[in-house]
């Protein structure tokens, strides 16, 4: 085995022995590239013509129901299956025919993560994957530790991680992703099984990564999490892009938003209230009962570019008590509805 300091790998900062040139061209185009790639299982098409592309820096959020195609793209990503057709470039090369030195560069966070040993600490687990990545004992440990200090878990690096909270080993996940300090981080529905500040954590953690120059893919079902997070975002469904673009462009191609009121109005109620209130309303949306005989509950569906309060302030001048209001679903699920269900737009439109 080399010596330590042989295999020290530096910080994202890298770019090659040509920090004029190389570092430049890098910096220039996208450090993922999938370009018109498709998978097919036999007769099954599991990705369908899908090209992502992926700068340093950036974040991308890659979200679709179960069987999307989801993680087939990150396993062509990280090169555990060739695409049936397409390309597939990381760092200006072919994942499936890394060397040690581009799968070094490439960090995963997998979803479900049981290949940690449990019965040795936190601080041996890493050190025994940096070892794997060809550092040197001292250089493994060094790394570990460092990885477990970005993740806040120094305090606990010398427990079992058998002892770990399922927060703590989420965390040593991502310290795991970090040890060779990756400018290309993959990460597979990493928080689906975390309560809202352990998820709030890993997002963090992640986001400096990126910060600090790394390109991101982040796979999820969690749609929400992925406002003030994600750059952009490609949604997935039956294996085609839907959707790829902004969050704000995304939720703006939603179907109408929906609001659950509570209403009253003296003698109105049910349908004939409802008429009204679509009189009162115009252009802005309609309203519906919830339920059915004499409901005091109903929906508002706005229309696509309606604000809420000129609605509510258009029931108001029509001497309606809006007793409660609150959100059916947010924008982000209803524009992901939107795309998923079977009626949705054709995505080559």
């Amino acid at each position: 085995m080399s010596s330590s300091s042989e295999h020290h790998i530096p910080v994202l900062e890298r770019a090659g022995d040509d920090p004029d040139g190389a570092a430049r061209a890098d910096a220039a185009s996208p450090l993922i590239r999938a370009d018109a790639v498709s998978r097919v299982y036999g007769e099954k098409h599991a990705l369908v013509d899908v090209t992502l592309h992926v700068a340093r820096g950036e974040i991308c959020g890659l979200i679709g129901p179960n069987g999307a195609g989801k993680t087939t793209l990150l396993r062509l990503l990280t090169g555990l299956l060739d695409p049936s057709s397409g390309t597939v470039r990381i760092l200006g090369e072919k994942p499936a025919e890394a060397t040690r030195r581009l799968r070094q560069r490439v960090g995963l966070v997998p979803s479900g993560d049981r290949t940690f040993y449990l019965r040795i600490s936190g601080l041996e687990n890493l050190a025994f994957f940096a070892r794997m990545h060809g550092l040197g004992r001292r250089a493994a440990v060094a790394e570990a530790r460092r990885a477990l200090a970005e993740v806040d878990l120094v305090e606990a690096q010398h427990r079992a991680v058998g002892e770990y909270s399922h927060g703590m080993q989420k965390r040593l996940s991502v310290a795991r992703a970090l040890i060779t300090r990756p400018e290309i981080l993959l990460v597979d529905e990493a928080t689906h099984d975390l309560d809202p500040e352990g998820g709030r954590v890993v997002r963090n953690l992640v986001a400096d990564i990126a910060a600090r120059g790394a390109a991101v893919v982040w796979a999820t079902q969690k749609l929400d999490e992925l406002r003030g997070f994600a750059d952009r975002v490609m949604l997935l469904s039956g294996g085609r892009t839907m959707f790829s673009g902004t969050l704000p462009d995304l939720i703006a191609l939603s179907s109408p938003r929906r609001y659950v009121l509570r209403v009253r109005n003296g003698g109105l109620s049910g349908e004939s209230l409802a008429a009204v209130a679509d009189r009162l309303l115009g252009d802005l949306g309609t309203l519906r009962t919830l339920g059915e005989g004499e409901s005091s509950n109903y929906v508002l569906a706005l229309e696509r570019d309606a604000i809420l309060g000129d609605a509510l302030a258009a029931l108001a001048r029509g001497r309606m008590d809006i007793l409660t209001c609150h959100e059916e679903r947010s924008e982000l699920e209803e524009a992901f509805l939107s795309f998923t269900r079977s009626d949705s737009v054709d995505p080559q439109a």
